[in-house]
């Protein structure tokens, strides 16, 4: 299947997809409002709750706003590679634990998203109060899989 021909059949039917959902299927992290779907199998993340996926999407843009120099993409609203977009939502999802526990080093994997920001929100009061300066830290630092080397 065209990979635009699934992301439109995914917006018809999905109106609460989930902001996190490359990070939640590289099992990096997991989120206790994301439901599986299985499209021409492919795997997609509708999120259970309309709130939390309110929160996810404004805390990604939040993310992906700060984190532009970090990332060398001068253009807001331009569409990230991969492995960039991958930056932006497990370091900062780590860089929020991070901002949360100071005295604990970063999971490798987050346990719960949803928990994760709605913590947050109680700690900081808005998205907008988060210590941006840990996060970028956490964004900066994450690398992912490194491709393997092929053998002549």
């Amino acid at each position: 299947m065209d990979h635009e021909l699934f992301r439109q059949t995914v917006k018809a039917i999905d109106e609460r997809y989930c902001p996190f959902e490359k990070a939640i299927l590289t099992n990096n992290c997991d989120c206790s409002r994301a439901q599986r779907f299985c499209i021409a199998e492919r795997d997609g993340l509708h999120c259970g709750d309309s709130a939390a996926q309110a929160r996810c999407v404004e805390l990604l843009a939040r993310l992906r706003g700060q984190a532009r120099f970090a990332l060398r993409t001068p253009n807001e609203h331009a569409a990230l590679p991969h492995a960039k977009a991958m930056r932006v939502q497990v370091g900062g999802l780590r860089g929020l634990h991070a901002a949360l526990h100071p005295q604990q080093s970063a999971p490798r994997r987050i346990a719960d998203i949803d928990h994760l920001v709605r913590a947050a929100l109680a700690q900081f009061g808005s998205l907008a109060n988060l210590p941006f300066g840990v996060l970028i830290q956490q964004i900066a630092a994450y690398r992912g899989r490194r491709p393997l080397r092929t053998r002549n």
